[in-house]
């Protein structure tokens, strides 16, 4: 697989890449992250390579990261149609106004209208929403994101970091009343982070949303850099600090050392072995990826060229299998098993239910 094995969005014809540049570190305005020259190298690599989707944000960098992804644009208008721009709204970028952030209509209408100005471009290809708001009603949402597919500044839309069940309800709302469908899903998804498989997994499946993991590597720490040695340590100074540190639980160091051991029959890299078993999980169509670094881009893009055989994938499953919330593990197995009695469907085994009649003299 490759940068140009492009693949349609969703329950949409939108062509994108199976890697998507993420660009949360264009500008250093947040103290961290790429000055515009190397920003805009990391720009035109990806591009080289055969990428064309590209995710970013109206809050990132204060709206830095806009700007340098619109003047890269902007000095090569001919690569600005061939590029699939996503941005994202809900962030408030007025301190102290109420309706500066947030989905109500007011705030997304204007918002659009900065992200274009600093995109310098008539349209954008897809329009998140970037996390839930509670105090607006989804309907002002969705009518509101389908004026915009309307009159032509947004072509597709989608939501990121919102429960499973709004994102439903939204869909079901947008298809009822004959409004722009939501086309994909952004959520954070990692060998670490699973908990998503049991509701926001199945909900994009069965509504139609692709599937674009963000922090894939978990924020770096299944990056390589760390490894059970590393557990239990106190940070160093000017390192990223307890958080890191923090995650290096007794599960999450046993899932690295299974990704080197992969990593090693593969002929890979930790990174690249979590990238590669990310891409083959249903509903994941692209993955967002974070380069602060010309090296780092080209380090994460080769994952696309991994391949994990069965084995490798049970094995990454099993070690960072999730506790999900009630009622997915009591439907997964319970229920199979009372179904099926003993049957197979679809592919899926199942035990016989010793409460069931096992021959029909004892059925009433």
């Amino acid at each position: 697989m490759s940068l140009s094995d492009y693949i349609t969005l969703g329950r949409s014809g939108l062509r994108v890449s199976p890697i998507c540049l993420g660009t949360m570190t264009f500008g250093t305005e947040w103290g961290w992250g790429s000055d515009v020259p190397t920003s805009n190298r990391i720009l035109e690599t990806y591009l080289e390579q055969g990428g064309n989707f590209i995710d970013t944000a109206n809050m990132y960098t204060k709206g830095h990261s806009e700007k340098i992804i619109g003047d890269f644009f902007h000095d090569q208008p001919r690569k600005r149609d061939r590029a699939v721009i996503a941005t994202k709204f809900l962030g408030g970028m007025f301190r102290g106004d109420p309706n500066g952030g947030g989905a109500h209509r007011k705030s997304m209408m204007t918002a659009v209208e900065h992200s274009l100005r600093r995109l310098q471009t008539d349209y954008i290809d897809l329009y998140w929403m970037h996390f839930w708001d509670p105090f607006t009603p989804i309907e002002e949402t969705m009518r509101g994101l389908d004026d915009l597919v309307s009159s032509g500044k947004v072509r597709y839309i989608g939501f990121s970091d919102t429960p499973a069940w709004k994102c439903a309800q939204a869909q079901t709302i947008a298809h009822f009343r004959g409004w722009a469908p939501l086309i994909a899903l952004q959520i954070e998804y990692s060998l670490i982070e699973r908990t998503v498989e049991g509701e926001l997994v199945p909900m994009a499946l069965e509504m139609g949303l692709g599937i674009t993991p963000w922090s894939p590597l978990k924020g770096g720490v299944l990056s390589g850099k760390y490894s059970r040695a590393d557990a239990g340590k106190p940070p160093a100074a000017g390192s990223r600090g307890s958080w890191v540190y923090n995650v290096l639980t007794d599960r999450n160091v046993a899932i690295i050392d299974a990704c080197a051991a992969v990593a090693k029959e593969a002929g890979a890299t930790i990174a690249e072995v979590a990238l590669a078993w990310l891409a083959r999980k249903p509903g994941v169509q692209s993955i967002i990826i974070g380069a602060r670094t010309l090296e780092q881009l080209e380090a994460n893009c080769r994952s696309a060229k991994v391949a994990l055989t069965e084995a490798h994938m049970r094995r990454l499953d099993e070690v960072s299998k999730p506790t999900l919330n009630f009622p997915y593990d009591f439907v997964t197995h319970f229920v199979v098993d009372t179904t099926q009695n003993g049957a197979k469907i679809n592919g899926r085994p199942s035990n016989p239910w010793n409460l069931a009649p096992a021959t029909d003299a004892e059925l009433w």
